[in-house]
């Protein structure tokens, strides 16, 4: 298999998993709607109805691009194993962190299409997540880029 065709396997959660699921359910959806509403439109002739008809394709070319990227990511999709060496941290891996003034931090580790820091599930290639990747119990983990100051966790935990 050429480089080009291969696939790279994505590791998700499940609730990442079901998330890109519901994603390509509703634009399979949209996708349908489109195309209903552009053959309603089919049966007119009038200029005004042309213009619509003329963003209603684009509107199902966008749907059809994200639907084709979102399925290219599904079929590349797996759940990550449960069962994983809490040893280091990997990619699944839920992390507790301190900082030096004593607070908690508690992350998921995960794909880059289901970062969301807001819910705690950072993603392996942003820099707080490279820099806790092979990471154990008691490391001191430093990132931060050339504008700012390092910031410092220790890492006590990893689930």
């Amino acid at each position: 298999m050429n480089t080009a065709t291969a696939q790279k396997t994505i590791l998700l959660s499940k609730k990442g998993m079901k998330e890109l699921q519901k994603k390509v359910a509703r634009l399979e959806h949209d996708r349908i709607m489109a195309i209903k509403s552009l053959r309603e439109l089919d049966k007119t002739l009038g200029h005004d109805e042309r213009l619509e008809r003329i963003e209603k394709l684009a509107q199902l070319e966008t749907i059809e691009s994200e639907l084709e990227d979102k399925s290219h990511q599904l079929s590349g999709a797996r759940v990550m194993p449960t069962r994983r060496a809490r040893l280091q941290v990997a990619i699944g891996s839920v992390v507790d962190l301190i900082d030096q003034q004593g607070r908690l931090f508690r992350y998921t580790l995960v794909n880059s299409i289901e970062a969301d820091p807001s819910d705690g599930r950072i993603s392996i290639e942003s820099p707080l997540g490279q820099s806790l990747l092979g990471r154990t119990v008691q490391d001191i983990v430093e990132w931060g880029t050339s504008n700012m100051r390092a910031q410092r966790l220790q890492l006590v935990r990893i689930m």
